[in-house]
């Protein structure tokens, strides 16, 4: 897809969903795209995986749009893997294909954390069905676990689990600053 073909996607998502944002202009959003289209790129890789992603707010100290994965559920093509690195090498059997930090690394986004996921339930319902993993704290991690998030009864639960597992119906979802 093409750079101008994304965009008029991106355009149309934006248009469909104006619940996810707060008078925003896409013409504003579209002039920075263009200016940055290494930051496309990251987003073609966002979409390519299942992402869906959308612009949501803008930062108002930096002045970046920020755009989150708004998939319905947590986005098809990075479900299946455990947390992080370490986590991964410590499975002896039934490794999964790749970990959630790298696998958001190589697509350039960042994992979203409590807050942002938290953010992301008020725009609509998201992870009905699916868990996505979430940017850990430190003190967990460092005791073997990570956290995840879904949507259910409605609503929005963040719990835990060991680092090491993966599971079909768990994926990741970023963000991306532009």
């Amino acid at each position: 897809m093409t750079h101008d073909e994304f965009l008029k996607v991106l355009e149309n998502r934006f248009n469909t969903h104006p619940e996810r944002r707060n008078e925003l202009d896409w013409k504003a959003i579209e002039e920075k795209l263009r200016s940055n289209p290494e930051k496309i790129e990251i987003l073609l890789k966002m979409e390519s995986s299942g992402g869906e992603p959308d612009v949501v707010k803008i930062d108002e100290n930096s002045g970046e749009f920020i755009f989150i994965d708004c998939s319905t559920e947590s986005p098809g093509g990075r479900r299946s893997l455990c947390y992080d690195r370490a986590a991964l090498e410590r499975r002896k059997e039934n490794k999964p294909k790749n970990n959630v930090l790298d696998a958001a690394a190589e697509i350039g986004i960042e994992l979203l954390d409590e807050t942002d996921y938290r953010f992301l339930q008020t725009l609509g319902r998201f992870d009905n069905k699916t868990s996505s993993w979430l940017k850990t704290p430190e003190d967990i991690r460092n005791l073997g676990g990570a956290i995840f998030g879904d949507f259910r009864y409605g609503n929005v639960f963040i719990y835990h689990n060991g680092a090491d597992s993966y599971y079909a119906a768990r994926g990741f979802r970023g963000k991306l600053r532009v």
